[in-house]
């Protein structure tokens, strides 16, 4: 493995998210400190000439992009346009500018949602760009499909090791809460968190409830791209790996998920789904089996990642607040 210096300049583009600052997390546990963080008033990473010259002034010697436009199904379902356009930008700029610039290696954050809506299961790397993809989020993938093809690329043309990770659905602190905007985890811990302080008897859960999904903690993520990070981009390639799976290979059905979060959390009222909202991709579990032969796994079970996050969110965030929960765009 190619470790990184200790000392080498890390930028962490969109470190205030809940993917971004894990990774913080993680390098500064490392020993790295040499990290770079920029917020969206001091770079606006939608600006061309902006980040041309953040990368001209800062010399980043690392790039990992954990800035995105992100959200639920609802909120991919209702901006699209938000999605596919801000995503894009974000990404053009970032990787085109480490290249202008000698960036040494980066690691683009892709999705799940990049594979066919009726892929096989579990989901190899190699089944990117065989199927259809799902309606629902169609314009978030499309552009994280671009930001893989994007680092190929230029690593085909001009050699640069820039590479990509596809994380499952990711849950952990500083998640977004907003119930329009966030994705099925947080938004459920929210929803039978406040149920159980109002005494409610019920609480609605957007869908069938039969869905399976993956989930990982975001610390796993976090080792995750440390780990990748520190392999040899080109042997991968070379490998005809365009990206690597993060996940944890088990899955779930939102059904069962509601009720693992109210066994926790200590709500015993009922569910009713609510079929008029959509339930997205039947079935999204990732195979994992490549980055597991590298020599890595995930390390928190979803039943110890969901008690932490319910005492973290119950210390963070007081139920029935008029406030703002969202941090979509992170960075």
């Amino acid at each position: 493995r190619l470790l990184m210096d200790k000392d080498a300049k890390i930028y962490v583009a969109g470190h205030a998210g809940m993917v971004g600052s894990a990774i913080v997390r993680k390098l500064e546990a490392e020993g790295f400190k040499n990290l770079i963080f920029k917020t969206r008033k001091k770079l606006d990473l939608l600006n061309q000439t902006a980040v041309k010259e953040f990368y001209t002034a800062e010399k980043p010697r690392h790039v990992i992009n954990a800035a995105a436009r992100v959200g639920g199904i609802h909120a991919n379902n209702t901006y699209g346009s938000q999605f596919i356009y801000e995503n894009l930008q974000i990404q053009n700029n970032l990787i085109h500018y480490a290249y202008e610039s000698g960036v040494t290696k980066l690691l683009f954050l892709g999705s799940s949602c990049i594979y066919p809506r009726n892929a096989s299961q579990p989901m190899k790397e190699e089944y990117l760009l065989t199927g259809e993809l799902e309606s629902t989020n169609e314009p978030y993938a499309l552009a994280k499909i671009a930001g893989i093809k994007m680092c190929e690329s230029y690593y085909r043309q001009y050699g640069c090791q820039f590479f990509s990770v596809m994380p499952t659905n990711t849950y952990g602190p500083n998640d977004n809460y907003d119930l329009d905007t966030s994705h099925a985890l947080p938004a459920l811990i929210r929803k039978i968190q406040e149920a159980k302080v109002s005494n409610a008897r019920k609480v609605t859960v957007w869908g069938s409830g039969k869905p399976l999904r993956e989930f990982i903690h975001v610390d796993d993520i976090a080792d995750a791209c440390v780990f990748i990070m520190g392999l040899d981009f080109r042997e991968l390639y070379e490998q005809g790996l365009t990206h690597l799976n993060v996940g944890t290979g088990n899955e779930i059905t939102i059904r069962e998920l509601a009720e693992l979060i109210s066994g926790i959390v200590g709500f015993s009222g009922d569910f009713i789904f609510d079929q008029s909202m959509p339930d997205g991709t039947p079935r999204k579990l990732l195979d994992v089996s490549r980055i597991n032969e590298l020599g890595w796994r995930h390390q928190i079970s979803l039943e110890e990642g969901i008690k932490a996050l319910c005492g973290w969110y119950m210390e963070n965030f007081q139920p029935f607040e008029n406030k703002t929960y969202s941090k979509t765009l992170a960075s």
